[in-house]
């Protein structure tokens, strides 16, 4: 009798201790890979994409950057770049930890597999665990002053912590200043849409600074006002080309030259009514969305108005943002346009580049970041790690509450979820005890990246803990246990909670596993074309 075929003919399928494994190497591979960037003094990657002239090369340490660059075909493997992804979107930070932490509580699994432990069974002791290790964190949890210099204090801790194991660490203490002061303007809204961050090469990453209103990458048009005060402005998206007829392959035939004239000042007399309408809003400043060409730059320098053309169409919704106005496209009832308003439009010069400045914008706490830099890489790098730290600092503010930094709260849920292991009857008590070895990983790791001893610094710091010593933790910059929170390394409860959470929910899913179905290839014809 033949075998019955059920899948595809090409369709894989990797069943039980197979799928098992698969799962296992793929997620403990994607932990090692990033591991070795996890803090204060983590190694940076070289991600090169593109070929010969081509490549885009990015140095980052950002876990989130390198497992989105990074094309992983192993199911498991992807699951642990997704909760990076979502980590990375839920807090800004900690993308690293949670893949690291995720790939550790397998590592563990895996050897309880081995011991012929069934999964349901380690997954009910990882929520157990899980359960205990958010107990402790809570009850750890300090919540910040309420009066603003309490607040920025805790902020500023909070910035230096999240920087230090960026590139920006050597300036730690003067973008923790920048990013504090961006986020505090916000009062509380959340709003990351109002802080602009703008990177223009040259200078020194210490030159970079923080310009109160919004900075915009273009220049007004020839013979136009090139500063204005009270400006009442329109922000449009609207084409401002002469219409020429655009129905594709239509022909005109004319008799003569002049009859193409004719045709031309008719287009010119379109374009002209088109301008008069919009200066009949009264405005004496017009931000178009798409390019204006000469002939109507032209007469809108001879009715006074500062045009700017193709502002890009993030600039364009944000500027409408800041400037409380509505982006329009058609100009006939003026009595329904919102207009944007500030106080001062003026030129202003960084490096070699000449900007817009939009001051007294009605969204007070808009404001851009310029940084400054040697190469587009380390620019980018920049921009990255300060989006984590303004991420960080936003989260905080919405719900203000700490902890220590520095591995002091993953060996204080360690510890705890070890104790209470003791209490557990069965083998999932094996499972408890394995969450706990797995957190107790990344200050192990975090002492190996420094190049410290880890097995004496671990071991010192959990039996600072079990003798109460909750605030110990590791510093990295002497190579000894200290009080961590007295040294100022301090992290967000909201981020550390959402890490060891995230982490924990992409472990059981992927232990939930015993069947891998891989679709049959889409088949390739010889007849097929290229598109």
């Amino acid at each position: 009798m033949l075998p019955v075929q059920i899948l595809n003919q090409y369709a894989i399928e990797e069943r039980g201790e197979a799928a098992r494994l698969s799962s296992f190497v793929g997620a403990i591979a994607i932990g090692d890979l990033v591991k070795s960037t996890l803090g204060p003094k983590g190694m940076d990657k070289i991600l090169v994409s593109g070929d010969g002239d081509h490549q885009s090369v990015t140095v980052t340490n950002d876990g989130a950057t390198i497992l989105k660059s990074v094309g992983v075909d192993n199911p498991a493997a992807k699951v642990l770049v997704d909760v990076s992804m979502t980590q990375d979107s839920e807090v800004g930070d900690g993308t690293t930890s949670v893949t690291v932490f995720a790939a550790e509580l397998l590592r563990e699994a895996e050897k309880l597999v081995d011991m012929r432990i069934h999964p349901q069974t380690i997954i009910q002791g990882y929520r157990k665990a899980l359960k205990i290790a958010q107990a402790a964190l809570k009850n750890s949890a300090v919540k910040s002053g309420s009066n603003e210099d309490e607040l920025r204090g805790d902020l500023m801790k909070i910035a230096r912590t999240t920087l230090s194991s960026k590139i920006l660490n050597q300036h730690k203490e003067h973008f923790a200043q920048l990013a504090v002061d961006a986020v505090l303007r916000l009062k509380g809204s959340g709003n990351l849409d109002a802080i602009q961050i703008i990177k223009k090469l040259g200078g020194a990453m210490s030159e970079s600074y923080l310009d109160e209103g919004f900075l915009l990458e273009k220049k007004p048009g020839m013979h136009q006002p090139e500063r204005v005060e009270n400006a009442k402005i329109m922000i449009a998206n609207t084409p401002m080309d002469t219409d020429k007829i655009k129905v594709f392959g239509s022909r005109v035939r004319v008799e003569s030259v002049a009859k193409v004239a004719e045709i031309e000042a008719a287009e010119k007399q379109k374009m002209k009514d088109k301008v008069a309408k919009i200066a009949a809003h009264k405005i004496n400043v017009f931000i178009n969305r798409q390019l204006i060409y000469n002939y109507p730059e032209q007469l809108f320098a001879d009715y006074k108005i500062m045009a700017i053309e193709h502002a890009d169409f993030e600039g364009i919704e944000r500027l409408a943002l800041a400037l409380g106005g509505e982006i329009v496209s058609t100009f006939d009832s003026p009595d329904t346009v919102k207009y944007g308003s500030c106080d001062l439009i003026e030129k202003v010069t960084i490096g070699e580049d000449t900007l817009l400045r939009f001051s007294g914008v009605p969204l007070g706490e808009a404001c851009s970041v310029v940084l400054r830099g040697a190469t587009q890489q380390i620019l980018d790098e920049a921009e990255r790690s300060l989006h984590d730290a303004l991420c960080v600092l936003v989260t905080h503010v919405k719900e203000a509450r700490t902890v220590a930094g520095a591995g002091a709260s993953e060996i204080l849920m360690s510890s705890a979820v070890m104790i209470e292991s003791q209490k557990v009857a069965g083998k999932e008590a094996l499972a408890v005890e394995a969450f706990a070895r797995a957190l107790s990983q990344l200050p192990t790791i975090i002492c190996d990246n420094a190049g410290l001893d880890s097995a004496e610094l671990v071991t010192e710091l959990r039996s600072e803990h079990a003798n109460g010593n909750h605030r110990m933790g590791i510093d990295i910059e002497n190579g000894q246990v200290a009080d961590v929170v007295e040294l100022g390394v301090i992290e967000s409860y909201n981020v550390k909670m959402c890490m060891i959470s995230s982490a924990a929910e992409a472990a059981e899913q992927i232990l939930r596993v015993d069947d891998i179905i891989k679709c049959a290839p889409r088949p390739r014809t010889a007849d097929r074309r290229p598109c």
